[in-house]
């Protein structure tokens, strides 16, 4: 979001914002309840979640860095957003932002580019869980962490990538539709044919990022 912006509006911008660490399992955002500020994701992940009337819960989107968190303009909040990992967040005051984007075509455009990529997301979930096996669902799962995530190590070229996996495999369960007991046997088939590779069940290490994707079904 700051590339769009020139160097007095960053300064005017810095004058507003308030970067906090946030541990894992916090509440950032409540369903349905007035949106007082935004946030830019610095670091972690942040799950996005629905809750239904009687109190079921579904995961509906992940956010790495840099994603924005919150939708401009928009009295209340659509969805839940809670701390998947430890997280470090840029929040910035609804009216502050609300009135750049007014100001800032290109800011304006920024986030339209992002809400459109998760479009594309939202599609691509609609594909895995209507019509992946549960092996190309959590392939796919596996894949979109590696991609997104802040890797603790990775090779330049991109072939490999290791990584804490921020999700519970009760909340993986939950984002594919599958059960935990699925996930878990999934997990250890992958592991057993060396796609993935695992330490202490949170530490990843992917050694070939090309076979990973060729698994998930493209």
């Amino acid at each position: 979001m700051c590339g769009a912006l020139t160097p007095s509006e960053l300064l005017r911008l810095s004058k507003h914002t308030t970067i906090r660490e946030v541990p894992a399992k916090t509440q950032l955002v409540v369903e349905e309840e007035p949106v007082e500020s935004y946030a830019n994701v610095l670091k972690g992940v942040v799950k996005l979640t629905k809750v239904m009337l009687d109190g079921r819960q579904q995961i509906v989107g992940l956010q790495f860095a840099p994603d924005f968190l919150g939708r401009p303009f928009e009295p209340t909040s659509r969805v839940g957003a809670e701390a998947a990992s430890d997280v470090s967040l840029c929040f910035i005051p609804k009216s502050t932002l609300e009135a750049m984007l007014k100001e800032q075509p290109e800011l304006e455009h920024r986030l339209l580019k992002q809400a459109l990529g998760e479009l594309d997301e939202a599609r691509e979930l609609m594909l895995t869980l209507g019509r992946k096996t549960a092996e190309e669902k959590l392939a796919s799962f596996l894949y979109m962490i590696a991609r997104h995530i802040d890797p603790v190590s990775s090779e330049e070229d991109g072939t490999t990538s290791t990584f804490d996996l921020p999700l519970t495999r009760t909340d993986i369960a939950d984002f594919l539709g599958l059960t935990v007991e699925t996930v878990s046997r999934q997990l250890t088939k992958l592991r057993k044919a060396d796609i993935v590779r695992l330490e202490n069940n949170r530490h990843f290490h992917i050694p070939d990022m090309e076979k990973l994707h060729d698994i998930s079904g493209g």
